[in-house]
């Protein structure tokens, strides 16, 4: 198992509203599942930040593209492999 950080910067907050009820309901199932270890929005309105437990780079980034922030273009992704410590 790794750790990945998808940072999802936002494209349009207005649109945000509407879309997150989804995205945090996906994200709760992950949960539920063992696949999230951490999730928060940042502070300023820019995004959020999912870390992923998965076994390789492949499946996060399945995770992290099927989260309906990211197919309803909501927010851009970017994923990293995160080193926790």
């Amino acid at each position: 198992m790794a750790y990945y950080a998808a940072l999802l910067h936002m494209i349009d907050l207005e649109k945000n509203n509407e879309v997150r009820p989804l995205h945090v309901e996906y994200l709760e199932k992950l949960e539920e599942k063992g696949k999230v270890f951490a999730r928060g929005p940042f502070g300023d309105d820019s995004g959020g930040l999912v870390i992923y437990i998965a076994d390789s780079y492949e499946e996060a980034l399945e995770l992290a593209e099927n989260d309906p922030i990211v197919t309803h273009s909501v927010r851009r992704l970017e994923l990293k492999e995160w080193k926790k410590n």
